[in-house]
C-alpha cells in the first residue's frame, strides 16, 4: 500500500479531511529543486483529527467519489 506523510488544511465535513502532501522535485535541466503540494481528501472514521496535525494517509478502495485515502496515524502538534 502506498503511504503518504502532511498536514491537516481543512475538515471538509463529517468523516473528512483535506491533507496536504509536499514533494519535492528536481528540474531537469536548471537542477533546481521546487517543492509542489497536493492535496488529498481522506477518510478520518474516528473524527479525531484537527487542523494542523501531522498525519500519515494510506491509499484505499474508494470510500466515494473523490476520497479514496484513509487516515493512519496523527501526532498533534
Amino acid at each position: 500500500m502506498i503511504t503518504k506523510k502532511g498536514s491537516i488544511v481543512k475538515i471538509s465535513g463529517k468523516k473528512t479531511v483535506k491533507v496536504a502532501v509536499n514533494e519535492y522535485r528536481m528540474h531537469p535541466k536548471y537542477k533546481k529543486q521546487f517543492r509542489i503540494t497536493k492535496n488529498f481528501l481522506v477518510h478520518d472514521e474516528s473524527e479525531t483529527a484537527k487542523v494542523g496535525d501531522e498525519v500519515v494517509i494510506q491509499q484505499a478502495r474508494p470510500v466515494s467519489k473523490r476520497k479514496s485515502w484513509v487516515l493512519v496515524d496523527s501526532s498533534k502538534n
